[in-house]
């Protein structure tokens, strides 16, 4: 249980495809499904900014899904329980950060980004979650099967997601409680490193292994980079050169680009084929400074990269300031 979550329990595809689906939602017109309470009739509702404009949401959710990690951990986050979740292509179960009491019984409806429709209208939400860069191009079939809240795109936007999420889910005033408990946090692990000072005066990286692509030095604009951003620490120059502030890919054989004082690593698949084994038995690698310091620490790729919520970085800030501070 990370200290977020524990600090907030007191707060609480074919053409086929598509018409079943919306066929087990039981509304086959173009607008949105209305909310409806357990007598049958329409529900009270609110109207929520989104990605696609405003759409208006029941006051009260009572059948959430979500479509991705981040809106997952959102919704656990503030205390809702899904109906209904996507899992990483990788895996078929939900991510271990999180507490197997608040995932037990959501039901798998598919992958991210390739939700089986079906299986979502089966499930008859009220509400739907996730974002245009997952699932944009179904955005109609969604919406039909009930009021679909989609933000822009993932990672680096987390808190604002998080924030749409929360008035999609009418926990606004939980969802300030959950800020201050991160800040909090934020400025312990901050000062657990000598302060502001000591803080930036040390360089971090964050390098990904990824099966099936090049090696991933990780820049400032994604969901990691925002977390060591709001602790104040250093980070190598080469992270200013990352596309779009994203990620600056290497072969193994440029791997001492990504050298630092401290570097964080983890493995999306298999530790062999994404090449983590090799290059970490290589001659660059164990001549990084990083690595002579013995300041290179292997972390779990599902919690510091596809995490991507409050209860995640509470977690990653637990796990960085025992690191740092050994």
């Amino acid at each position: 249980m990370t200290a977020l979550l524990r600090d907030r329990r007191g707060l609480v595809a074919g053409s086929l495809a598509v018409a079943a689906a919306l066929t087990l939602a039981g509304c086959g017109s173009s607008d949105p499904a209305p909310a409806a309470d357990s007598s049958g009739s329409s529900a009270k509702t609110r109207t929520v900014d989104t990605a696609n404009g405003k759409v208006d949401v029941p006051a009260e959710p009572k059948r959430v899904v979500v479509l991705d990690s981040g809106e997952l951990d959102s919704a656990i986050t503030l205390g809702v329980r899904p109906v209904g979740a996507t899992h990483s292509a990788s895996e078929d179960a939900f991510p271990s950060y999180l507490p197997a009491s608040e995932t037990k019984g959501i039901t798998p409806v598919g992958e991210i980004a390739n939700a089986n429709l079906e299986s979502v209208a089966a499930l008859k939400p009220d509400l739907i979650l996730t974002s245009k860069v997952r699932d944009g191009d179904r955005y109609e079939q969604l919406s039909k099967i009930a009021p679909t809240v989609m933000t822009e795109a993932t990672g680096s936007a987390w808190k604002e997601n998080f924030q749409v999420h929360a008035e999609a889910l009418g926990k606004q005033a939980e969802a300030k409680e959950v800020l201050a408990t991160y800040d909090a946090q934020v400025a312990k692990v901050t000062e657990a490193l000598g302060g502001k000072e000591k803080a930036a005066a040390t360089d971090v990286n964050f390098v990904r292994f990824v099966e099936g692509a090049d090696i991933r030095i990780y820049g400032k604009q994604n969901y990691i980079g925002s977390i060591l951003a709001d602790i104040g620490t250093g980070r190598p120059a080469i992270t200013d050169k990352a596309k779009d502030g994203f990620s600056y890919d290497v072969s193994p054989e440029k791997i001492d680009l990504a050298d630092a004082d401290v570097i964080f690593t983890s493995t999306y698949g298999d530790p062999g084929k994404a090449g983590t084994t090799k290059t970490m038995n290589g001659g660059l690698w164990k001549g990084l400074k990083a690595a002579k310091n013995d300041r290179i620490f292997k972390v779990d790729d599902r919690l510091w990269i596809a995490g991507i919520g409050y209860t995640a970085a509470g977690q990653i800030l637990e796990e960085f300031e025992t690191s740092m501070t050994k």
